[in-house]
């Protein structure tokens, strides 16, 4: 029985997220999410309080099973430019697997006070594992000495975060992975003439 709670949990999620996407948050209603999981509208009651609970439930359960393949994924890395590019290519590989999380990372959950706690915690989890990197890549002398960590990881998150949204705009036209080793090397060697 818990096996088909936990299934029905997650297909009632993933329709929201296909729903939200589609929609928008506050356009979406509980009759649509219902109708995608092919579920009574009651039945939702069940598992979530309502429209808010279940878009932070499903930022929560998108984010744990994200959060886990980038922690997998860095710790196959070698060396701090090696993390830096799996962390990077897992983090766009992940959104353009999932193109309704990623509208809804992009354009709901930023905007939507209720939550807005969760994304930074969600931001925080993400800048202490880029702080990680770039305190290993300073003392491996890959990284410049003189930068503030804090300064980096924003760069980074903030660069990576544009070109999500940029595919997002761009209806995913093209291979949004592709982007993860040229953003890793304007990170290390900048826009500067060598």
């Amino acid at each position: 029985m818990q096996k088909n709670k936990s299934e029905k949990y997650q297909i009632i999620l993933n329709s929201a997220g296909a729903v939200f996407a589609e929609h928008g948050f506050y356009k979406a209603t509980i009759s649509q999410i219902a109708a995608q999981a092919g579920v009574a509208d009651g039945t939702l009651y069940l598992y979530f309080k309502n429209k808010d609970d279940i878009l932070y439930q499903y930022i929560s359960y998108k984010t744990e099973i994200v959060f886990e393949k980038m922690r997998a994924s860095v710790e196959k890395g070698k060396n701090a430019e090696e993390k830096l590019r799996l962390l990077i290519r897992c983090h766009l590989e992940e959104f353009q697997n999932d193109k309704n999380m990623a509208v809804i990372f992009q354009s709901e959950a930023r905007y939507l006070r209720d939550i807005q706690s969760q994304i930074k915690d969600i931001s925080k989890m993400y800048l202490d594992l880029l702080s990680d990197i770039i305190e290993q890549g300073q003392i491996e002398r890959v990284m410049r000495q003189d930068l503030f960590v804090g300064l980096v990881k924003r760069f980074i998150l903030g660069a990576v975060e544009g070109v999500i949204s940029t595919w997002v705009s761009a209806e995913g036209r093209y291979d949004l992975v592709s982007m993860a080793d040229p953003l890793v090397d304007l990170y290390l060697t900048g826009v500067r003439e060598q």
